[in-house]
């Protein structure tokens, strides 16, 4: 797979700016349409890749605000649609909890916070992962919040911040210990390691599960960058109508798969502690 080339800034992206593409682009937000990839090592070897898009989204446009295009609501019902309290503790704004997380955790991110998810579809979602990027001031990258639920309702996590004083390189490795259960074939313990590559143009998100034999799970999230016009919205609807309902059906198909490989089940441990876990470059 490919990389993509530079890293990601805090600022709106200037193409989208004065092309007439409404004001939700305009402000920087953006589709990114590309593929889901996910390969087991062990016990069987069991791999998949699913088309999929997401949204890319300034925190700034957020703060509880009601707005969108024809298509896109953000915090109202359509079509496609981004709503705050689907992150975080469920609150009607998402910002002021991860900057309260962010303070508390003594991470310098005064800059601008963009978050990676997927977008609800027909009023539905569930999102398996988001990514909040947390810049500081000077456009270096500070932290990244990995946002992981499960198919329980249960919501965990991962901090991934840079010592104090630096920032986080493109492509840099991070590390997590893995304490939330996520699949009923693979133990809540081992590690993740954590890689982004993120340009104007496309973004990629690897994450992989290593446990005390060594890689377990390799699995991969990217799309290229457009911005979120009534015309990219379209372009979703019609290929994805129905992907919410694709992603929960698709997860249960390849577990029924694993079952039949007889892959061994795992008991559903007690959620964490503590809603964060803090990882490392």
């Amino acid at each position: 797979m490919s990389a993509p080339a530079g890293p990601l800034r805090g600022t709106a992206p200037a193409a989208a700016a004065g092309r007439g593409v409404g004001p939700l682009a305009a402000a920087g937000w953006q589709l990114a349409f590309g593929e889901v990839i996910h390969r087991r090592l062990r016990p069987r070897v069991h791999a998949f890749r699913y088309p999929a898009f997401f949204v890319r989204l300034p925190a700034h446009a957020l703060e509880g605000q009601v707005a969108g295009n024809g298509l896109f609501g953000l915090n109202r019902a359509a079509l496609l649609s981004f709503h705050e309290r689907d992150h975080g503790q469920g609150e009607r704004s998402a910002t002021p909890w991860l900057r309260a997380l962010l303070k508390e955790a003594a991470v310098e991110a005064d800059g601008e916070l963009w978050l990676h998810a997927f977008p609800r579809v027909l009023g539905y979602a569930f999102k398996p992962v988001s990514f909040w990027f947390c810049h500081r001031a000077d456009g270096g990258l500070a932290a990244v919040v990995a946002e992981v639920n499960n198919t329980f309702g249960e919501r965990h996590c991962y901090l991934l911040a840079a010592p104090p004083g630096d920032c986080l390189r493109d492509g840099q490795t991070l590390h997590a210990a893995k304490v939330f259960h996520v699949s009923p074939f693979c133990d809540a313990a081992g590690s993740y390691r954590f890689r982004f590559l993120n340009g104007p143009q496309r973004a990629l998100a690897r994450v992989e599960h290593h446990d005390d034999v060594g890689a377990l799970l390799l699995t991969s999230l990217s799309g290229r960058l457009q911005p979120l016009s009534s015309r990219a919205c379209a372009r979703a609807l019609l290929a994805h109508p129905l992907f919410t309902l694709g992603v929960i059906a698709r997860i249960h198909w390849q577990a029924l798969r694993l079952f039949l490989q007889r892959v061994p089940l795992r008991p559903k441990p007690a959620p964490p502690a503590h809603f964060i876990t803090r990882g490392s470059p």
